[in-house]
C-alpha cells in the first residue's frame, strides 16, 4: 500500500528503486585497563591509526576531486587535530587502550563542545565518522559503508559521512535519503555536486525495510512508499519532460520576457571549473579560496601557490564575472595560524573578516596574490569580505583592498542579519553585495545549519529570510548596484524564481543546478516572478511561502 513521507528535498530528480541500507555496526571498545609498561606501544597504535585515516580520507578526496576534494581534506585535518591527539595519549597513559582512548576522546569533546552550547566547530556527523575509521582500524574490523550491490538502489542512512557520499557511484545509487541532516549539510551540498537524487531530515526513514520500493522526488523532499503504477509513471513522465525542457533550454539565464538574471557557480578551485563550463555558467559567482589554506593548517600558502589557483580559476572565464571571497576561516574551517583556540562560541566570535582584520598580513597577501594573478586577463574581478556586520567593516576592507593595489570590484556578503537591515549603509563602501542565504538562515533563527532538528529553521523559504533579501535587493537597487545570492537558496529553481522578484540581479550555485535554474526562469516573466515574490512573503511559514509562489507561477 503506498504511504507518503515529507523530508527535505536537498537535489532534484527522481529516483526509483529497491533499498539498501548503509552498513551499520557497534563500534565501541571494550573497556579494560591496560599495563602502565604498554601505554607507549599502544600511544603509537593510536597515531599509525590516525594517520593511516587521515591518508585515507586525503586519498578519498583526490580521487573524487571538486567540492568533495575540500570537504575530505578538512575532515582529515579534524582526525588530526592535536588537542583531541593529547586526549587520547592522556587516556592510555592511564590505562585505557588505543582504541577505547580515541572513543573517550572524541566522546569527550563532542560532549563538551554541545554541552558549552557551541556550534560544532566539527561537523556531527564527521567527527562520528572520524572516530568510527580509526576505532575500526585499531579493531580490525571493516568500517561500516556503503552496501554492496550489482543492482541500482536508493540508499538510506541515518547519515552520510562526506567519506561515503563523495565516492557514491551514481550509476549503482539513483538516489539516497537520510534521517538526519540538513539542505546544507555536507551530504546535501555533495549530493548536489554529484546530480543524485536526494532528501535528508526524513524521520523515519531507517524503518523501511531492505527491499522496498520507494520512489524520491529530490525536488519536492517526497518519497513514496511502495508507489503505484500510477505514481510510477507520472513521476518518470515529469522526470523526462524536465531533461527534456533542461536541453530545449540554453544560453544565458533570463525570464521568458528578456530580463536577464546572470547564472554564476559557485566553485571550491580549479577542479570545480570543468563542470562549471559545462553547465553553462555564465561566470563564478562565489569562488571559496579556503581550498589554499586547509591544505596546511599551520600556515598560510605563498603568494606565488595563491597566484597560480586564482589565475586558473579567472583564465576560465574571459570575459566574464569571477567574484572571489577572500578567506573565511573559523567556525566550521579552524586554522591553527589564525583562529583563536579558546574561543567560547566560534560561529559567533573571531571568524571570516573579523579575523583576517586582526592578520592583515594574510589579508593583504591574499589582495597581492590576486591583483597579479589577473593581469592582463580579459576577466571583471569582483573581490568580497565575508562576515560583514556593518559600515565599518566594509571600509576597512575596502580600504584593504586599495592600498594593495587591488583593481577590482570590492564588494561585501550579507550573512548577518545586521548587514541586511543595514545594507543601504554597507554600500556607500563598497560596490555590490552577495547574499550568503545559508549562515544568513543560521544566524537570523539561531539554528545550526548542521543540526536535523531545527532544519525547518534552515529553508531559505521562511519569510523571514526573504524579508532580509529583499531588504538587500531594494538597499542596493536604491544606490544603482547589484545583489545576488550565493548561497544554497539560489539552487532550488522555484526559489530562484522568487529570489528574482525580489529583486536580485544575478544567482550563484552549484554547478548541476544551473540546467534547472535557467529552464525554470525560462517560463516566466518578471512580473509573475515578482507577484510570487509577494505572495511568499505574505505568508507565516517556510512551506506556505513555496505553495503561494508555485500557485502564482502555475496560475492557480
Amino acid at each position: 500500500m503506498e504511504t507518503t513521507l515529507r523530508g527535505v528535498g536537498v537535489s532534484h530528480g527522481v529516483a526509483i528503486g529497491e533499498v539498501r541500507h548503509m552498513g551499520t555496526a557497534v563500534l565501541e571498545p571494550p573497556a579494560k585497563q591496560i599495563p602502565t609498561e604498554e601505554a607507549e606501544r599502544e600511544q603509537g597504535r593510536a597515531r599509525q591509526a590516525v594517520e593511516a585515516v587521515a591518508a585515507d580520507l586525503i586519498a578519498r578526496g583526490n580521487l573524487a576531486g571538486g567540492e568533495a576534494q575540500h570537504v575530505l581534506e578538512a575532515q582529515a585535518m579534524m582526525a588530526q587535530d592535536p588537542e583531541l591527539m593529547a586526549d587520547v595519549d592522556r587516556r592510555i597513559a592511564v590505562g585505557s587502550t588505543a582504541e577505547r582512548g580515541v572513543y573517550d576522546a572524541f566522546a569527550s569533546y563532542r560532549a563538551l563542545l554541545a554541552n558549552a552550547g557551541e556550534y560544532l566547530a566539527g561537523r556531527v556527523a564527521d567527527l562520528d565518522d572520524v572516530r568510527n575509521r580509526i576505532v575500526a582500524r585499531l579493531l580490525g574490523v571493516p568500517m561500516p559503508g556503503v552496501p554492496d550491490s550489482d543492482e541500482p538502489y536508493v540508499l538510506i542512512a541515518r547519515d552520510l559521512a562526506p567519506a561515503d557520499t563523495a565516492l557514491l557511484d551514481p550509476a549503482l545509487v539513483l538516489g539516497f535519503v537520510t534521517e538526519e541532516g540538513g539542505p546544507t549539510s555536507h551530504s546535501a551540498i555533495l549530493a548536489r555536486a554529484l546530480g543524485v537524487p536526494a532528501v535528508v531530515a526524513l524521520p523515519g526513514a531507517g524503518e523501511i525495510a531492505e527491499g522496498t520500493v520507494v520512489a524520491v522526488d529530490g525536488s519536492t523532499g517526497e518519497v513514496f512508499v511502495e508507489p503505484s503504477d500510477e505514481k510510477r509513471t507520472a513521476m518518470e513522465s515529469a522526470a523526462a519532460a524536465r531533461k527534456a525542457a533542461l536541453s530545449a533550454t540554453t544560453g544565458p539565464g533570463a525570464t521568458s520576457d528578456g530580463h536577464k538574471v546572470p547564472l554564476l557557480a559557485n566553485v571550491g578551485g580549479p577542479a570545480d571549473v570543468p563542470a562549471a563550463l559545462e553547465a553553462g555558467a555564465e561566470g563564478v559567482g562565489l569562488f571559496r579560496t579556503e581550498f589554499l589554506f586547509l591544505d596546511d593548517s599551520k600556515q598560510a600558502p605563498t603568494e606565488a601557490k595563491q597566484i597560480a589557483a586564482y589565475r586558473a580559476v579567472l583564465e576560465a572565464f574571459p570575459e566574464g564575472r569571477v567574484v572571489v571571497r577572500v578567506l573565511d576561516a573559523g567556525a566550521d574551517k579552524p586554522l591553527d595560524f589564525l583562529t583563536p583556540a579558546d574561543e567560547p562560541n566560534p560561529a559567533l566570535g573571531v571568524r571570516g573578516l573579523r579575523s583576517l582584520l586582526d592578520h592583515p598580513d594574510v589579508l593583504r597577501t591574499q589582495l597581492t596574490a590576486l591583483s597579479k594573478a589577473v593581469e592582463g586577463l580579459p576577466v571583471y574581478l569582483e573581490v568580497m569580505a565575508p562576515m560583514v556586520a556593518d559600515r565599518a567593516d566594509a571600509k576597512a576592507f575596502a580600504d584593504a583592498c586599495r592600498e594593495a593595489g587591488l583593481q577590482a570590484k570590492f564588494g561585501a556578503m550579507v550573512e548577518i542579519p545586521s548587514a541586511a537591515l543595514r545594507a543601504r549603509s554597507i554600500l556607500q563602501e563598497v560596490e555590490f553585495l552577495s547574499l550568503g542565504t545559508n549562515d544568513l538562515a543560521q544566524y537570523t533563527f539561531a539554528a545550526d545549519r548542521q543540526v536535523g532538528a531545527v532544519s525547518r529553521l534552515q529553508d531559505p523559504w521562511q519569510p523571514a529570510l526573504l524579508d532580509l533579501v529583499a531588504l538587500s535587493a531594494d538597499a542596493a537597487r536604491a544606490e544603482g548596484k547589484s545583489c545576488g545570492v550565493c548561497g544554497e537558496a539560489a539552487a532550488d529553481p522555484l526559489l530562484a524564481c522568487v529570489l528574482t522578484g525580489l529583486g536580485v540581479t544575478s544567482l550563484s550555485m552549484g554547478a548541476a543546478s544551473i540546467p534547472y535554474v535557467r529552464a525554470t526562469l525560462a517560463k516566466y516573466t518578471l512580473a509573475q516572478c515578482e507577484r510570487a515574490a509577494s505572495a511568499a512573503r505574505a505568508t507565516d511559514s517556510a512551506e506556505e511561502a513555496r505553495v503561494a509562489a508555485q500557485a502564482v507561477l502555475s496560475g492557480e
